[in-house]
């Protein structure tokens, strides 16, 4: 059996084709579409034409890849740029109309519950009770558990391309009014799921997205080329270095650190704050980084719940879908 799946982020809209032979799935293809999206969203996070059109135009790009690669029809979703704009059900239905794929919306805790599921699956249940972070450039999820779905999950609007934008008017190096500011703004913001964390008491914890990768990178992880299976570590005092250095340079230089990309390079920042202040108020010391996230959460739950479960987690979709009650709903009934 062979799967696909399309998330459509802040900056990238990415596809996985994996075979799931064995309960496990194996990636065959990736194929990835910029866009940056939250670059070209209006004020109030409305989705313009222009970048609806593109991004359709990538969701039939995935579906076209998919198909040539013999899978099954994309399983695809927005996260937090798709989730958070008013016109929501526009662009999904715009899209479905276009591509033909069934795109929706899931809410921030569901993202942050087939996270931890990926995550738990990678780190096996050595990692006993573990707290999983995932910073999106929209938002930031947050999960904690024991076995194999989380007990507490949350969602932030601390994504480091939304902080980047709401705090850094420049591109210039960020003045410590700025720097006070957006720590201040994550503090309180994280106050709460950091306090519940601690409580819990994980014993390991684990981070994902390519943000972390970056920073993990950056502070002293083996780079990508060697591979998903080489052990990546990221210390909450190298962070701390991390967030420093960050923040002594202009973002033209930041692109020359280890790891640090251009297109990534303006809301690595606000995403070292972020992490540091995470890891500091959950008492965590360190955290691994996981290369199965929400995408490879998606072919779990698909392997082992059946398919039929997708229809039971949308939050929004471009056309009608089975409720979990078995009625049909429409986009426009659905809540906001």
């Amino acid at each position: 059996m062979r799967i696909s799946v399309v998330d459509a982020g802040s900056n990238t809209v990415r596809l996985v084709v994996a075979d799931v032979a064995g309960g496990v799935p194996l990636p065959v293809h990736t194929s990835k579409w910029k866009l940056r999206l939250s670059e070209q969203v209006e004020p109030d996070g409305t989705i313009g034409d222009r970048a609806l059109g593109q991004l359709a135009d990538a969701v039939a790009g995935a579906a076209r890849t998919a198909q040539r690669w013999h899978a099954a029809e994309p399983l695809a979703f927005g996260t937090a740029v798709v989730r958070n704009a008013p016109n929501r059900l526009d662009v999904l239905r715009v899209v479905h109309q276009e591509t033909g794929v069934p795109m929706c919306t899931l809410t921030g805790e569901t993202e942050a519950e087939l996270t931890f599921l990926a995550a738990r699956r990678w780190m096996g249940w050595r990692a006993g009770p573990m707290a999983v972070l995932d910073i999106g450039g929209g938002s930031l999820e947050v999960a904690f558990g024991r076995g194999r779905v989380p007990d507490f999950a949350a969602s932030l609007s601390l994504g480091a391309g939304r902080l980047t934008r709401e705090f850094f008017l420049s591109e210039d190096t960020p003045t410590a009014a700025e720097l006070k500011a957006l720590r201040r703004k994550v503090r309180h913001e994280l106050r709460d799921v950091g306090a519940r964390i601690r409580w819990e008491r994980p014993t390991t914890a684990a981070v994902t997205s390519r943000t972390f990768q970056q920073l993990a990178r950056l502070c002293g992880a083996a780079p990508g080329r060697r591979g998903p299976f080489s052990h990546r570590r990221m210390a909450r005092g190298d962070l701390r270095e991390a967030v420093r250095t960050l923040a002594a340079l202009p973002v033209d230089e930041r692109a020359q650190l280890p790891g640090i990309t251009a297109p990534r390079a303006a809301q690595s920042l606000a995403g070292a704050v972020v992490g540091h202040t995470a890891l500091k108020l959950m008492g965590l010391r360190a955290a691994t980084v996981s290369p199965w996230a929400i995408r490879e959460g998606v072919m779990l739950r698909c392997i082992e719940d059946g398919p039929g479960w997708w229809t039971d987690v949308v939050r929004d979709t471009g056309t009608a879908v089975p409720h979990a009650r078995g009625n049909l709903r429409l986009a426009a009934d659905a809540p906001a």
